[in-house]
């Protein structure tokens, strides 16, 4: 399956690097989503596939394929932190596809954790230095190489909903820790 180049995308090797730090982020609010659905393994499914493909075990085609046959598990949760965590499993499967929804990931893993908890003014900023200790260099590296939030159009990062609301502000805080300005 070809697809167009981006600055978004980051190379395989790179996308591979970002996918299991971007699992990891999203597995850390799952449980928010599955306390509501404990029926529903299609988070948790898009999670492991975003693992097997850091591990090699899953290429490209097969995860984008994948990726959309579990339906929109965000759009049927109840609460807005469980709708959260769910899209951050979904951004994390499409890494795949395209680096800059690790970005995504991390994005919707922030806002979860702060919707899941509104009298902790500081429940992003502690998500986001949580994310940030399961970083290694590279998996740094990698995400250096996304332009800023908003910048380019051909890709996630581009005006669309990973630029806008609170997941546009939660990408710029990452991408200026990113960059040491946080």
């Amino acid at each position: 399956m070809a697809m167009a180049n981006s600055v978004q995308m980051l190379s395989e090797s790179d996308r591979r690097l970002v996918a299991e730090w971007a699992a990891a982020c999203a597995e850390r609010v799952l449980g928010l989503f599955e306390a509501e659905s404990p029926g529903d393994d299609r988070p948790r499914a898009a999670i492991a596939r975003a693992r097997a493909f850091s591990r090699g075990e899953l290429d490209t085609a097969s995860g984008i394929r994948q990726r959309f046959g579990g339906g929109s598990t965000a759009r049927e949760a109840n609460s807005p932190a469980a709708a959260a965590a769910a899209r951050a499993a979904g951004q994390a499967s499409a890494i795949c596809h395209m680096g800059a929804h690790a970005l995504g990931a991390a994005a919707y893993a922030v806002k979860a954790a702060s919707l899941a908890a509104p009298h902790q003014p500081d429940a992003a900023d502690n998500e986001i230095r949580w994310q940030f200790a399961q970083m290694t260099a590279d998996v740094r590296a990698a995400l250096r190489l996304l332009p800023p939030v908003g910048e380019s159009r051909s890709g996630p990062l581009g005006p669309g909903l990973l630029a806008s609301g609170q997941i546009g502000i939660i990408i710029r805080q990452i991408q200026a820790y990113l960059a040491g300005t946080g």
